[in-house]
């Protein structure tokens, strides 16, 4: 366990200089400095002042905690554990919320958590091995099964998705080699990278927002993500509007006693 070389890395991988994270910490340059050669052991409420001065996620902490030789400060709790059950409640209201428009819920590598009924529309004619909850939405959208043959601006969307995945360099080799060697559009990508998806309903010019569980003390909440997708130009948003209604209609037709 070799906290002083982790420690330094954090540090320097986040371009913070030893009297930075000292004065972040309320510790001397001095003291860092002999925390980071091995000549002092710091104690646990000192480690967890240099993680979060270090602004290091909750899995981050707990490891540099361990490797302090310290037990881990902020639990990782499965989400069917009850006390996760009004995150259950809330992440269902919000996905609700979003409709007529897709939304989804992923974990850290990527892995569906849930879905609304508008992402059917995103994931229509992909393989039924790359779609539904626990499938990797990375792969879903570059794997030549998934979205890829429907998705019109490929190399950009592409581009966008793998340099999230630095901290999953085994996916990211395979979801490369998934991409063929695309030059990008020479046009103004405008604001934000769409996603231009070809659908039943015609093209689709998504954009998306992330949302995370920003005051979050368990690790696996912390490491959730709700993406949410939002028309990028008014077609979108009626094509949405009229999939959505007609999903609703389709529903109450099946209903039990409906005409």
């Amino acid at each position: 366990m070799d906290f002083p070389r982790t420690l330094r890395e954090r540090r320097t991988r986040r371009h913070v200089s030893q009297l930075d994270l000292a004065l972040r910490a309320g510790t001397t340059q001095r003291y860092l400095s002999f925390m980071e050669s091995g000549r002092s052991v710091p104690g646990r409420n000192m480690v967890v002042r240099l993680a979060e001065s270090l602004e290091l996620s909750l899995r981050e902490r707990n490891e540099l905690l361990l490797v302090a030789g310290y037990a881990p400060a902020y639990p990782e709790s499965s989400l069917d554990d009850p006390v996760l059950a009004p995150v259950r409640t809330a992440i269902d209201h919000i996905l609700r919320g979003h409709l007529p428009y897709p939304a989804m819920v992923v974990d850290r590598g990527g892995d569906l958590v849930a879905a609304n009924t508008a992402f059917d529309l995103i994931t229509e004619g992909a393989a039924e091995e790359l779609v539904g909850p626990g499938t990797n939405v990375y792969r879903l959208a570059l794997h030549p099964d998934g979205l890829a043959s429907r998705i019109l601006n490929l190399a950009e969307w592409a581009r966008h998705i793998l340099v999230r995945l630095d901290h999953l360099g085994e996916l990211r080799a395979e979801l490369t080699g998934y991409v063929p060697d695309l030059k990008p559009s020479d046009g103004p990508l405008g604001f934000a990278v769409p996603l231009r998806l070809r659908s039943s309903d015609g093209e689709l010019r998504l954009m998306t927002a992330v949302t995370t569980f920003a005051t979050a003390i368990d690790v696996t909440l912390a490491e959730l993500k709700l993406e949410a997708f939002l028309p990028a130009d008014p077609a979108t948003a009626e094509a949405l509007s009229a999939a959505a209604g007609a999903m609703t209609s389709a529903a109450v037709a099946q209903e039990p006693g409906s005409m």
